[in-house]
């Protein structure tokens, strides 16, 4: 059968058609398709996690020295509460606040005020200028305690410690504690410019003492030292 001229031309324009519909369709997406991007590149699932942030060497506020010498002791001495330790600082003046709570877990800090040793500091200084163990020095002894039991004192509810080196090992001996006292209080700042003196206790204000007590007990350690 033969076509003539003007079938042809019919025949030619429906055909063009029909391929403009056609290509239109498929550049259209179906709802709800998500269309491959031409340029976008597939996830590599062997490729490395993104690096995460290096953990401070230390928690802000504490020289970073007296914290790596504290972690040290803390897994030399084999402490098994490993939530929270203290840290006193007594190259800091005991106007300020020097004694550190510190959360293992989170990096939290909490400071507060403490007092060193009459024998620690015989000028009344405000500064800890020596430490002994001895027996009758009233000094405060540097290294690792471990908290031990409660008792009722000269002032108030009062929480023992115990020393783990040569250089405190006298603590318990020498009824060295964690309590409060008058001469401890911030007033004590405002009118002298530094706290009062112990006799090698950690005297602290009240309020610090009943926070201290309750997240340090449970033979949980305090690391005492001055750096260089």
């Amino acid at each position: 059968m033969s076509l003539n001229r003007r079938e042809m031309l019919r025949l030619g324009a429906a055909g063009g058609a029909g391929l403009i519909l056609s290509s239109a369709a498929a550049s259209q997406a179906l709802p709800g398709l998500i269309m491959p991007q031409a340029n976008a590149a597939a996830p590599n699932p062997f490729a490395p996690a993104p690096a995460q942030p290096a953990a401070p060497s230390a928690p802000v506020g504490i020289d970073p020295q007296l914290f790596a010498r504290a972690k040290a002791a803390l897994d030399q001495h084999q402490i098994y509460p490993r939530d929270m330790m203290g840290v006193a600082d007594f190259s800091k003046p005991s106007s300020e606040q020097r004694f550190y709570l510190v959360d293992l877990q989170n990096g939290m800090v909490q400071s507060h005020l403490v007092c060193h040793g009459r024998g620690s500091d015989p000028a009344h200084s405000g500064f800890l200028e020596r430490f002994s163990n001895d027996f009758g020095s009233y000094a405060s002894s540097n290294g690792a305690y471990v908290t031990s039991d409660y008792y009722q004192g000269k002032y108030g509810l009062s929480l023992k410690v115990r020393g783990l080196d040569w250089t405190n090992n006298n603590a318990e001996a020498r009824a060295i504690v964690i309590h409060n006292a008058w001469y401890a209080e911030p007033e004590m700042i405002q009118q002298h410019g530094m706290l009062g003196r112990s006799e090698g206790c950690f005297a602290m204000p009240k309020k610090s003492q009943y926070e201290v007590m309750q997240r340090l007990a449970g033979g949980r350690m305090i690391y005492a030292d001055k750096l260089a």
